[in-house]
């Protein structure tokens, strides 16, 4: 089962490579990394999904509470968390062609950001989810390259983290 762990910590030099080094010592796989600025600029949040169990999800959580820097860490059930990703997708499309991805970055919320004679670099932010559907319906358009961010995420409603 995958985990979305949202954690607060300090913004200082070599927070995440302490909070990667604990993963790493774990055995723990990280599927998604993100980190950025909040509201506050001595504060960062990093938001891991990860998979393991539910004992590996509270171990982690236990042990994160534990580095120094770490001000709350807060696991979000998939019920409770808004999550979403970006990704670049760069794909074949001949000009015969363009209209029908035209068409499917229209219905999928999808963004053309470059063309060539031979290709086109398509935009997408959505939940995980969507983005999956979105690359099934270009994939046989010839995927080149994809490049994305990795999960962002925020509870649902009026609580914070914080």
């Amino acid at each position: 089962m995958k985990y979305t762990v949202s954690v607060l910590v300090e913004n200082h030099a070599g927070v995440l490579a302490r909070i990667a080094g604990l993963f790493a010592r774990r055995g723990f796989n990280i599927d998604s990394l993100a980190v950025g600025a909040t509201n506050d600029p001595t504060i960062s949040r990093i938001t891991i999904v990860a998979d393991g169990d539910e004992h590996t999800a509270q171990q982690l959580e236990k042990q994160l509470n534990k580095l120094v820097d770490t001000i709350k860490v807060r696991t979000l059930s998939a019920d409770e968390l808004l999550a979403r990703e970006l990704h670049l997708i760069k794909i074949n499309a001949a000009p015969a062609q363009r209209n029908e991805v035209l068409t499917v970055c229209e219905v999928m919320g999808a963004k053309i950001v470059d063309m060539t004679p031979t290709t086109m670099t398509l935009e997408i932010s959505d939940s995980p989810e969507h983005i999956q559907r979105f690359n099934s319906l270009i994939e046989g358009y010839g995927i080149r390259e994809v490049v994305s961010t990795g999960t962002i995420a925020i509870q649902k409603g009026a609580l914070t983290i914080k």
